[in-house]
């Protein structure tokens, strides 16, 4: 028995102030380390965390021990990994004192999965190492709940640590995000039992397991990557990035001078002619009501500068007639596709109304009673968003068809179908703005690019001011095609060909399931679960 195990089994006054005190700063400790462990601190060892873990879990003296074991270390996971969100609130003087309020719901929120996750692995604790996979598959479904739940919030599950385009990250393309969480988790808790108690050899050998299945990662992922071959289209896109801060966009002064910007860096004279020219979401801090008027002067300065035979995409909000909204009309935040055809200038030739929209940002959960509440005055929206129908690809003027994403949608796997009605590349385009130069937008990234190596397409991204870049089909990205948060400028580059159909693009999550039930089949110990629901016998 270990240092660490004697001492929180010890029923003296030390071991009490430890068991009330210790276990609180362990708990945090794991938390951060599996936080620390994302892009884009990439301290991986961090990993571990999820081992200590699984060990507090063990050693909490109840069911309810364990759920606050899990629920601390969320706590601290989501603030280090979400604390980007005060960022929004800093945009708006007024808001600015709600900005710790929100650092600090989310976390506690979203830790409430962590703690079930933990409470439910001491509820039903197996016996042996084989206890580690009834862990990750329990922390996995409460993962997967994570990012459905109300829409869900999918970020930076436990899979994505490995930095997209890396060779862990590379078995994305097989068992998705989540498949990849349960190979993450289950790998790193295995060291957990070297922190308990039980037979030396079969500690040992789980903690070897975990180290022989980390290696394989690496492995099969740089095996993967040996054999890229990158392949080029004929078909030249634009990225712009004008670098407009989210607080710098409201005034008529500056209107003008973001539509110059962006009309400009379009216009730009580049080595090759663009066939596509892309604006990020939210470009113009105006509806496309506004935009696309007839003598709007905007209209009129995006249409000299986008040439005949190219067509350019760009996000903006609309507003359309509907006598059975409260207010006369519904609003979507719209991807647009304008192509100018030759002699008649631009036209409309696809929309893409958003689907997943982002909760309290684009739209109010249980409006009716949280409006009464006065959580309206909370948001950036004076009404809610309507959501379109679920993401399809789009024809594009000039470019090969297209999945569209907007923003937040690129958190999420499975939009993008893998079958006979595959596109063949990605676009996603993101108004990171709202979060400055904090972390968010490079973990964006960092998230969006896994759609690329689950599905094996090409994923062109466009920012305000973010992470602008071109992603291969394997995640990576290149230092001279990505624009950096304050960076303006434009990306010219050659769309990259699909890779092959990947086996998360025929299969989906199925593997990922397939996992999760073998993890609760091998540890759940249905015995004694079967006689717990047993009804007890009738007696005369």
């Amino acid at each position: 028995m270990n240092l660490l195990t004697a001492t929180l089994d010890d029923d003296g006054p030390r071991a009490r102030l430890i068991l009330r005190f210790g276990r609180i700063g362990l708990a945090l400790a794991a938390g951060a380390a599996t936080a620390l462990a994302h892009p884009p601190f990439g301290v991986l060892p961090g990993l571990l965390g999820y081992a200590l873990l699984m060990f507090l879990a063990e050693r909490a003296t109840s069911t309810r021990g364990a759920f606050w074991m899990g629920w601390l270390a969320g706590f601290a996971y989501f603030f280090i990994s979400c604390w980007w969100v005060a960022e929004a609130f800093l945009v708006n003087p007024a808001q600015a004192w709600m900005a710790p309020f929100a650092a600090s719901l989310l976390p506690i929120g979203l830790g409430l999965f962590w703690g079930s996750a933990t409470a439910l692995y001491r509820r039903f604790l197996p016996d042996g190492v084989k206890r580690v996979l009834f862990f990750a598959a329990l922390f996995c479904l409460l993962e997967w709940l994570r990012g459905h739940v109300l829409t869900g919030f999918p970020w930076n599950p436990a899979g994505a640590s490995w930095k997209a385009g890396s060779a862990a990250s590379q078995f994305a393309a097989v068992a998705g995000v989540y498949g990849l969480s349960f190979v993450t988790v289950a790998a790193a808790a295995a060291f957990g039992p070297l922190l308990g108690a039980g037979p030396r050899k079969a500690r040992i050998g789980a903690a070897a397991l975990g180290g022989l299945v980390l290696v394989a990662l690496l492995v099969g992922g740089t095996l993967r990557l040996s054999q890229a071959r990158l392949e080029l289209t004929g078909t030249v896109v634009r990225i712009v990035q004008a670098d407009v801060d989210q607080e710098s966009k409201w005034t008529p002064e500056a209107y003008r001078g973001i539509v110059d910007r962006y009309v400009n860096l379009t216009a730009r004279p580049g080595t090759v002619t663009p066939d596509l020219i892309i604006w990020p979401e939210g470009a113009l801090p105006a509806s496309a009501n506004r935009v696309f008027a007839a003598d709007a002067p905007e209209a009129v300065a995006i249409a000299r500068a986008v040439q005949p035979g190219q067509s350019l995409i760009m996000g903006l909000g609309r507003g359309l007639p509907d006598p059975t909204a409260p207010d006369g009309a519904r609003y979507f935040n719209s991807l647009f596709v304008l192509t100018d055809q030759g002699g008649d200038g631009l036209r409309i030739t696809g929309v893409y109304d958003k689907y997943r929209l982002v909760p309290f940002g684009e739209f109010l959960p249980a409006a009716g009673l949280l409006g009464a509440l006065g959580a309206r005055s909370l948001t950036h929206m004076p009404t809610d968003f309507s959501p379109g129908p679920r993401p399809a690809p789009i024809d594009i003027p000039g470019a090969p068809r297209a999945q569209p994403l907007i923003c937040y949608e690129s958190l999420y796997p499975g939009f993008t179908p893998g079958g006979a009605d595959r596109p063949e590349w990605i676009v996603n385009i993101s108004n990171d703005a709202w979060f400055g130069r904090s972390s968010g937008p490079l973990q964006h990234l960092n998230l969006a690019s896994y759609r690329a190596i689950e599905t094996g397409l090409p994923i062109v991204r466009s920012t305000p001011t973010g992470v602008s870049a071109m992603i291969d089909p394997w995640g990576r990205v290149t230092d001279d095609q990505r624009l950096e948060p304050g960076e303006s400028g434009v990306i010219d580059a050659r769309l990259p060909r699909p890779a092959a159909v990947t086996l998360y693009g025929r299969l989906g999550d199925l593997l990922f399931w397939l996992a999760v039930i073998a993890g609760l089949a091998v540890g759940m110990p249905w015995v004694r679960f079967v006689t717990r629901l047993r009804p007890a016998p009738v007696t005369a």
